[in-house]
């Protein structure tokens, strides 16, 4: 006679009705035998997708979106468990393990409502489709993209990281506007520093990639801002939409840089659509949603040009050797330009090499006038463009 499991499984995870769900979650709750082969099968779904190409937290952040909370939760007890098995992850998955949400305890609030919660995550989990991998599995060698040993918080990331919490706390926009400009000229000596570095000491270091949620609502203007960030970064954002993430390219500290500006100028500028909402409705009006729209997009595109600004203010003075950390050059030193093209060049290669297809989407104008107004200059108070904004996007899955 087959499992229960095996019945349960065919019920629920290879049709697309409650029905099924409701079924293999009848045959599961009359069978408490069955919760520790239920659960290892759960580890077995999480295992495969790490062979797709997925990490920790775009498995939580794809199942919140699709399903709810408490599934996500689900997924964090098994990805927790599944990961303790090696004794080494990839670089970045300790601070997505750290990030993930609290399992709900098991059999809650009874066996039935708990098995379908579970077998509609498995659902999920098997229909996973491979992505670009930015990085090996657990447990196998690196392969393919370059991976930099773990380490700690660079110095300056963490100074960066401080000037950016404070520019999100302040109730004053000059005060906002004076430390992010700081903490984009500080990640562009940052990069132009570890770049002459590289170059001098002729290290093999080779670009990477991580991979950022762009949710919703309001990801076309989310995607457009995360593109602009990692453009000024020396890096390359490609966007796929059907799963809600950008893939940003390039060397190790630009990406870390990209992350912590990308999420803190969304703090910002959600913070000040909020104000400028409230003000728009005291007015009397009720369009919320162009609204937050032609905000967020103008926000985002005049980012866009006041980042390439001051990251091109710094190369410059890098190069007349008045702008860099790193010292007066000397006879045998790089010039800067030449190593920030050939690693422009580097980073490029490697994300035309991951996402050999990718479409060039236009993206529609906005039609709310105040919106982008105030979107502007929100922008400016942040310091940190261009008309009619493009969008790299990779597909969907391979």
């Amino acid at each position: 006679m087959e499992p229960v499991i095996d019945q349960a499984f065919a019920a629920a995870l290879y049709s697309d009705g409650d029905a099924g769900l409701d079924t293999g979650a009848s045959l599961l709750a009359a069978d408490p035998t069955a919760d520790a082969e239920l659960f290892r099968r759960g580890e077995e779904f999480v295992r495969r997708a790490w062979e797709r190409g997925w990490q920790p937290a775009d498995v939580v952040r794809l199942v919140r979106r699709d399903l709810d909370g408490t599934a996500a939760g689900l997924a964090a007890g098994l990805i927790v468990s599944e990961t303790a098995r090696y004794e080494a992850l990839p670089p970045r998955w300790r601070g997505q393990l750290d990030g993930l949400p609290a399992a709900p305890p098991r059999n809650r609030p009874d066996r039935f409502s708990y098995a379908s919660a579970v077998l509609g995550l498995y659902r999920l989990l098997l229909r996973l489709p491979r992505i670009e991998p930015v990085g090996p599995p657990p447990g196998a060698s690196p392969h393919g993209l370059h991976l930099p040993p773990a380490h700690d918080e660079p110095r300056m990331l963490t100074r960066i990281r401080a000037l950016l919490a404070k520019a999100e706390a302040t109730g004053f926009p000059e005060e906002a506007e004076a430390l992010t400009t700081k903490a984009q000229e500080l990640m562009a000596r940052h990069s132009i520093d570890e770049a002459l570095l590289a170059a001098r000491t002729h290290s093999k270091e080779a670009p990477g990639a991580c991979r950022i949620g762009v949710d919703a609502p309001y990801e076309t203007a989310k995607a457009i801002l995360l593109d602009a960030v990692a453009a000024a970064n020396r890096c390359r954002a490609v966007w796929n939409s059907d799963l809600g993430f950008s893939t940003v390219v390039g060397f190790e500290p630009d990406l870390d840089a990209v992350e912590l500006l990308y999420t803190s100028l969304l703090v910002q500028g959600t913070v000040a659509m909020t104000g400028a909402e409230a003000g728009q409705r005291a007015g009397g009006r009720k369009r919320t949603k162009t609204f937050r729209q032609s905000f967020l997009m103008a926000y985002a595109q005049r980012l866009g040009s006041r980042l390439a600004a001051d990251t091109a203010r710094v190369t410059a003075a890098a190069e007349a050797g008045t702008g860099s950390g790193a010292g007066p050059a000397g006879p045998g030193d790089p010039a800067p330009l030449p190593v920030l093209a050939a690693r422009d060049m580097a980073v490029t290669d490697t994300a035309e090499r991951m996402f050999p297809e990718t479409t060039t989407t236009r993206v529609r104008g906005a039609t709310d006038l105040d919106g982008w107004t105030h979107g502007t200059a929100a922008a400016d108070r942040a310091r940190m463009g261009g008309n009619g904004p493009e969008l790299r996007g990779g597909r969907g899955g391979r």
